[in-house]
């Protein structure tokens, strides 16, 4: 495919988002709007487009790529998910409606003080900050790759105009925006693994034995890993880190959250989850039949890609223009509606909760306050990015920049599990040190268990992490608890 279709095919993507920023947008520029949609998404819409947001366009390539060493055992921390978002339903949203919040955040200042607010919030920022910057980091190498550096225009150019575009549709009505042009994505993203995942079934030529045949009697389809606890993959610690990541990346993340507070009330956004839960995980099953599909469809045409470069190599290469422009384009809306967002629910946490603009300001300068930050985190995107690129360069350290920011999820959990389901109050000011010593000492002591035993922690490394910061909250026990009224 030439350069050109490929940029025609961009530019018609981002144009169509641009259009749908002008009619959500005609309500006015308040931040009602961009902060909560004034509450009146559809739960249906916010359920649908959540999808795309969650599965980003790491997952996009990555998943399917796992299943030639890890067979179908990511299923077993899909599975989790279910349970972490039950706990979501019924515990964490209940909490958000009742006490009206614009930043999930707010609820720490209420619960223990001004210093344990600020740290929740501020460990989401620098975690959505590398996270973000790291996915879109991926995205813009292989837009650069298959595009811009044959077109002569640099890296830093390409970031800076994604970024740039993202902004101008995000930055008049904010969430409400990302709400629909999620919607969109999802869309696409599904359609792009249908035709891909169609393409591959016809040419591997099993119409006779059935898909669902197929799959189950394949080498690469084990779903349940029983045999070896000290296995990343084995099922109990997949599981159950399944439940608490997505307790944590989606009930306890501003960017996730921000789009169910939408919904017009709590039974909305409790359809929305439910649903959403439905179709997650469906659509976790189909990646990983996709990748089924391509690695045996690379395997038996002597193909030598593997892992993140499977599903790229064997759209660009092998299976055929259509595929390739739905690939592209898939590719695309899982990436940005996961950056789009996360533009938005940086502004709103820096906005909210560090600047504390709904406390300070009357509502003019509240939007022109929030119009700034949405320009200034825009910004520091591009930087992170570019220092990706050109400072740090080795992307397997940039990968695990990624990893350790995951880790700014684990005082997140202690602090709300500490906060819900304990009446004690805490020493805050000292909240900060036990939220930064805890990701240290759970990286410690999972090295040093895979070391000396041989143990991997895999992703139950976040309820290490969580019940560290648990534990130092304890050590801040400040009052009696008899002295405090329960916890609701």
């Amino acid at each position: 495919m030439q350069p050109t279709h490929i940029l025609l095919i961009i530019a018609a993507y981002f144009g169509l988002l641009i259009f749908i920023s002008y009619l959500t947008g005609k309500d006015g520029d308040n931040n009602e709007t961009f902060f909560k949609a004034k509450r009146q998404s559809p739960w249906y819409v916010v359920a649908f487009g959540m999808i795309g947001a969650s599965l980003s366009g790491v997952t996009f390539i990555s998943v399917p790529g796992w299943v030639e060493a890890s067979q179908f055992s990511y299923m077993q921390v899909v599975f989790g998910y279910i349970l972490g978002y039950l706990i979501i339903g019924t515990v964490l949203l209940p909490l958000y409606y009742r006490l009206n919040l614009t930043s999930i955040y707010t609820y720490l200042g209420e619960r223990f003080g001004n210093s344990s607010y600020k740290t929740g919030a501020s460990f989401f920022l620098i975690s959505r900050v590398v996270g973000a910057s790291f996915r879109l980091f991926l995205i813009a190498n292989v837009l650069q790759v298959i595009l811009f550096d044959e077109m002569g225009i640099p890296f830093w150019a390409t970031v800076t105009l994604t970024i740039a575009l993202i902004w101008l549709y995000t930055f008049k009505s904010g969430i409400k925006t990302i709400v629909w042009t999620d919607t969109l994505q999802t869309l696409f993203m599904l359609i792009a693994v249908g035709v891909a995942t169609y393409s591959v079934y016809q040419d591997l030529a099993i119409g006779e034995i059935g898909v669902v045949r197929y799959l189950s009697q394949s080498e690469f389809s084990r779903m349940f890993f029983f045999d070896d606890f000290k296995s990343a993959d084995y099922f109990w610690k997949q599981f159950f880190s399944g439940a608490f990541i997505a307790v944590v990346m989606t009930g306890l993340d501003q960017d996730m959250m921000q789009k169910n507070l939408t919904c017009k009330s709590l039974k909305d956004a409790q359809k929305n989850m439910l649903w959403f839960t439905i179709v997650l995980t469906i659509v976790n099953f189909f990646f990983l039949s996709l990748g089924l599909l391509l690695t045996v469809y690379a395997q038996k045409n002597g193909i030598d890609a593997h892992k993140d470069e499977l599903f790229p190599v064997l759209a660009k290469d092998y299976l055929g223009t259509g595929v390739f422009v739905f690939f592209l384009i898939g590719l695309i809306a899982a990436a940005y509606s996961s950056a789009d967002s996360a533009l938005t629910s940086l502004t709103t946490s820096f906005s909210v909760d560090i600047l504390d603009i709904e406390k300070r300001y009357d509502e003019k300068k509240q939007v022109r306050i929030r119009k700034r930050v949405h320009i200034i985190i825009s910004l520091l995107l591009i930087l992170v990015i570019v220092i990706f690129k050109y400072i740090i360069k080795n992307e397997s350290v940039i990968a695990k920049l990624f990893v350790f920011a995951g880790y700014t999820y684990g005082p997140l959990l202690g602090l709300y599990s500490f906060g819900l389901f304990t009446r004690w109050k805490v020493r805050d000011k000292l909240v900060p040190f036990v939220a930064i010593l805890s990701p240290v000492l759970s990286y410690v002591i999972a090295d040093r268990m895979r070391v000396l035993f041989g143990f991997e922690f895999g992703f139950i490394i976040l309820i290490l992490n969580g019940f560290l910061t648990f534990c130092g909250l304890a050590l801040l026990i400040r009052k009696d608890p008899r002295e405090l009224p329960p916890v609701s």
